[in-house]
């Protein structure tokens, strides 16, 4: 198992990205090579600092970084020798099995969709988020590649998300639905009412229309909308997560009664908290490439990086990408199939 990780982009700097590169290949020793892309002075300083010694690191510099305010496809044209545009020629050009990046997601999407290109059939890759509810976990996508979608690029999505809650969550049969306002087949604008029509010709557990309430209610497994629905979706749970626990101290102090009872569910709050920690989740694959990449938050820490690689570890372990490719094209087959009926 070899990856590529580019350690520039995130908010922290380098040496949290370090960090969590070394808990990371001490905790997986299947992990053949890893290849640390950005400017080699740089890392070879948090290499020391963290004393971060492993032989399987390999440093591939890269002079420039392409930063979180940069537009990205001009910006990747501005700076070619960027450690995103490193890390992505490394898979390109078969060093490296899965990237980790927790820099610019435009510029990871733009990179990593020119050079890697989209699996023959798929329209559009899509960042599939894995979010915590109280008794499942659920795929939002797309969470943020697309903001604007045609109605075949929905159902590509179920098809993908439906392939990675089965092969790298475990969900023998995942429940699909389509993000709507109402779970009538007639709700929605044209977008998700076409969507709902053809995910109804797709080999999967379409459940049809769930609404915002139904997300945490474990009633869906993957939810598909287009990617201006889905980050909105996932920058508010993110901020109601990083922000209740916050809300709800400044409550329980407010007079010794509440402060005893507190006491007394404390551990259930840590569990809750250690669930809603966006640190927990790692990383987000964008899935419908050829090659198997994960995007970190700009603002994650060690422990993200860790599992976004642990994440695409189990990825390429599980061959996503090559049920992606099987299952999108009898997808295509299909949805040709139904519309020749129709005509």
């Amino acid at each position: 198992m070899r990856i590529a990780v580019d350690v520039m982009g995130g908010d922290h700097g380098c040496g949290v990205v370090i960090h969590g590169i070394k808990l990371a290949l001490e905790a997986h020793p299947e992990i053949s090579a890893l290849h640390v892309v950005g400017n080699k002075p740089e890392i070879e300083a948090a290499l020391a600092e963290h004393h971060c010694r492993d032989k399987r690191i390999h440093v591939v510099h890269a002079s420039e970084v392409l930063m979180m305010e940069d537009k990205p496809l001009a910006g990747l044209r501005k700076k070619k020798d960027c450690s995103i545009a490193r890390a992505v020629e490394l898979l390109k050009d078969g060093h490296a099995d899965a990237l980790v990046s927790p820099g610019n997601t435009g510029g990871v999407v733009t990179a990593a969709t020119i050079r890697l290109r989209p699996i023959k059939g798929v329209e559009r890759p899509a960042i599939a988020t894995v979010i915590p509810a109280p008794q499942n976990e659920f795929v939002l996508l797309d969470a943020g590649a697309n903001v604007e979608c045609k109605p075949i690029h929905l159902a590509q999505f179920a098809v993908m998300g439906h392939v990675y809650a089965r092969e790298a969550l475990g969900i023998a049969r995942p429940r699909i639905g389509v993000l709507n306002v109402g779970t009538e087949d007639s709700k929605g604008n044209d977008l998700a009412r076409e969507a709902f029509g053809l995910c109804k010709h797709l080999d999967l557990n379409f459940i049809g229309n769930v609404e915002g309430h139904c997300l945490f209610a474990n009633g869906v497994d993957v939810v598909v909308c287009d990617g201006f629905v889905g980050n909105i979706v996932l920058k508010t749970c993110e901020s109601l997560a990083t922000n209740l626990f916050g809300w709800l101290k400044v409550e329980l102090m407010k007079n010794p009664k509440r402060l005893v009872g507190a006491y007394l569910a404390k551990n259930a709050l840590r569990t809750i908290k250690r669930r809603l920690d966006p640190e927990n989740q790692g990383g987000a694959p964008l899935l419908g490439l050829n090659n198997d990449v994960l995007i970190c938050h700009g603002s994650a820490r060690e422990r993200a990086i860790m599992i976004a690689i642990r994440q695409a570890i189990v990825a390429t372990h599980s061959h996503v990408t090559t049920a992606i490719r099987r299952e999108i094209a009898a997808a295509n087959t299909a949805l040709a199939a139904a519309k020749s009926e129709a005509a």
